[in-house]
């Protein structure tokens, strides 16, 4: 009985030790699990301090940005190049000489005053009048003979959009198409879809009258089943297309191209991976067998190694860019308040003064948009360019202001650079151009304000200036193209009727 009872109670005592333990290590866990509490809320109120100072720092950031976004709107080469051709639907007049070198002595070199001593296919003749080119251009009187040439010569050419370096190698293009052969004969690269399209339309137009000569494009949304053969004559496209079309589903033969076009070179250099793929495109070409042409808007050291790998013992044709001159510019300034107060100044002169078509210069988007309201208001037919927009809104903008659906276009410095529109009388500063420190930006200002004084016609150009910093930079212009900037009273109507006369 005895040692029943001590038994019981050894039981006892280690059932109690048990519960002890127990009871320690719940209070132990507990107390774990408190401390890990009080590190999670520790934790979870740092992040969202540190969340509320992100979104402090991001309003701040996205209010500077609203308030001082450097309108100078970056778009892509490809987009700028775009842009200028949209806008120049004719030739652009350049009085600048032409630059030829002729890497081989016996190339045979000579020009042409009319399409008619070309000896033209008399419907390509017919399809060249009918765009509107009565003589050739500057670089067409020289690059066309080159092309057309028997044997080919191979070609580079550098100059400005609008000065006809599209026609001219398109026409080439359509002249060396045999007709009967159902294959591609003639490939031509560009840097994006919507400039290849471009090309192609030109092709389109001058062959109106040549329903023979077939085109396809190999851009985005163009297919070729893999087996099957393109029969169209000329193939117009981008690089990773063609190389996809040529090398993976080999659907024509690069050995048969016999013309071989590099159009937008500098573009095309300035696109990742690009030159590269073209690079691989020109090493399966006959190249003893193929025409090439090599297309630029600038000559920098990079584009001409580029073209060299590309182009054997070519003829080098440049023609000078067209400087843009103050020469036929009358430029002024008018002092302001406020905001507002420029806006009536605006409306002063646009009262007053005969206009054909204006453009208004903003540093921001916001401005730009605003002015677009105001004059919204007051029934001005107004168009806003700015980097903001897509391509296709931004050739829409610049078509219908090209056709004059709109007499004023307000933009940034998106325009700032190469369009040409023979009826722009008028360029405002509605801000004054200045770089990143504040100071005046003389090359954009010269950019700006060439926008107006084209072709030989009379220009003018009104800067706002709304205080003394502003004031200081519109000297620093003077002084630096040491050109007199007037100053105009907008309050006297006499004064600025006389500025249009």
């Amino acid at each position: 009985m005895d040692s029943s009872i001590d038994s019981r109670k050894v039981i006892v005592a280690s059932l109690k030790t048990d519960v002890e333990l127990l009871r320690k290590d719940v209070i132990s866990y507990m107390n774990e699990l408190n401390n890990l509490l009080l590190k999670t809320q520790a934790i979870l109120k740092t992040k969202i301090k540190l969340q509320e100072i992100e979104i402090t720092k991001t309003n701040g950031d996205e209010a500077k940005k609203e308030d001082s976004k450097e309108e100078d709107d970056k778009i892509d080469p490809a987009e700028a190049s775009l842009l200028a051709k949209i806008i120049r639907k004719g030739l652009v007049e350049n009085k600048n000489d032409i630059e030829v070198q002729r890497k081989d002595p016996r190339s045979p070199l000579y020009s042409v005053k009319t399409f008619e001593a070309l000896n033209l296919n008399p419907n390509l003749l017919k399809g060249v009048y009918e765009m509107g080119f009565n003589a050739p251009s500057k670089i067409q009187e020289t690059a066309l003979p080159a092309l057309l040439a028997d044997p080919p010569q191979n070609l580079i050419a550098q100059s400005q959009s609008g000065t006809g370096k599209t026609a001219a190698f398109v026409l080439a293009m359509l002249t060396r198409v045999d007709p009967s052969k159902k294959y591609p004969q003639v490939l031509c690269l560009s840097p994006t879809y919507e400039l290849a399209i471009q090309t192609g339309e030109v092709a389109a137009h001058m062959a109106k009258f040549c329903p023979e000569l077939e085109l396809k494009y190999a851009v985005a949304g163009e297919q070729a089943a893999r087996g099957s053969q393109i029969t169209e004559h000329i193939l117009i496209g981008t690089p990773g297309k063609v190389l996809d079309w040529a090398i993976k589903f080999k659907v024509f033969d690069l050995k048969k191209i016999h013309v071989f076009v590099l159009d937008e070179a500098d573009v095309m250099i300035a696109t990742q991976g690009h030159q590269d793929q073209c690079i691989r495109i020109h090493k399966v070409l006959d190249a003893s067998k193929c025409q090439m042409m090599f297309f630029s808007a600038t000559y920098e050291q990079e584009v001409m190694e580029f073209a060299e790998h590309i182009v054997k013992n070519p003829i080098i044709i440049r023609l000078k860019r067209e400087e843009e001159s103050l020469d036929n510019i009358s430029q002024y300034y008018v002092r302001c308040k406020n905001q507002n107060d420029k806006y009536n100044a605006i409306t002063n002169i646009y009262g007053t003064v005969g206009i054909g078509q204006a453009i208004i210069f903003c540093h921001t988007r916001k401005t730009a948009s605003w002015l677009s309201e105001q004059m919204s208001k007051d029934g001005h037919a107004v168009a806003v360019l700015s980097g903001d927009l897509t391509v296709e809104q931004r050739i829409n903008v610049l078509d219908r202001f090209r056709e004059g659906k709109e007499k004023v276009l307000i933009t940034t410095n998106v325009l700032a650079r190469g369009i040409d529109v023979e009826q722009v009388t008028i360029v405002v500063n509605f801000d004054l151009p200045v770089d990143m420190r504040g100071r005046a930006d003389c090359e954009t200002y010269l950019h700006r304000i060439g926008r107006t004084g084209r072709f030989g016609k009379r220009g003018i150009a009104i800067n706002l200036v709304d205080s003394e910093e502003s004031m200081n930079v519109c000297k620093s212009i003077e002084r630096h193209f040491e050109r007199k900037i007037q100053y105009l009273n907008i309050e006297d109507s006499d004064e600025v009727e006389k500025i249009g006369s």
